[in-house]
């Protein structure tokens, strides 16, 4: 049974998702993720594979959206929890590029962590 606190904690998550990736802040992404995440997905049509610590050092070095100009476009678009785990899906905007993005969430000791990421950029 999903519950108002349970949906809430994981918006919760996802607006520190969110607010990461805008404002490029890998503090607050390592805050929401599982250290062992991995994303998967398509980037301009080529399959990806990259590790969270890979991914981590790419955001570090890529210039934040939040400082190039582009408007904050990301929200939640589906959410489905079943016990400790979830599925959500969001739409993003990110360098540009519209993303539908898929993120696998579970409980761990009372905080819900993003343990993968599978996305499609368009």
């Amino acid at each position: 049974m999903q519950t108002s606190t349970t949906l809430n904690a994981i918006g919760q998550a996802i607006q520190s998702y969110f607010y990461g990736m805008h404002y490029g802040d890998t503090s607050r992404l390592r805050s929401v993720f599982n250290p062992d995440a991995c994303l998967f997905g398509f980037y301009h049509g080529d399959f990806s594979r990259m590790p969270f610590e890979d991914w981590m050092a790419e955001v570090e070095g890529m210039d934040k959206p939040s400082e190039t100009g582009e408007v904050f476009d990301m929200a939640i678009v589906s959410t489905d929890v079943t016990g400790p785990t979830a599925l959500v899906k969001v739409a993003e905007l990110y360098a540009g590029l519209r993303y539908t993005v898929y993120l696998s969430l579970v409980l761990i000791d009372g905080n819900w962590k993003i343990v993968n990421k599978l996305y499609y950029g368009d």
